[in-house]
């Protein structure tokens, strides 16, 4: 059975956890920043993590 490839542009969006799951970075957080409130700034810095539903879908692109 040959390699898989890894889908490189999945791979710039999401890294694998330890435990398995997928961590993703939040929308919303690289423009129009001044009409932002602090607090809500704040919350889009820190990761998020894929839903289960589409954390199947991200396995087959990222094999390794």
């Amino acid at each position: 059975m040959p390699k898989l490839k890894t889908h490189r542009g999945a791979a710039k969006r999401f890294r694998k956890t330890a435990t398995g799951k997928f961590k993703r970075s939040r929308a919303f957080h690289s423009h129009l920043l001044s009409k932002k409130s602090s607090r809500r700034k704040r919350r889009l810095l820190k990761p998020a993590y894929v839903k289960s539903t589409e954390a199947k879908k991200l396995k087959r692109l990222l094999p390794y």
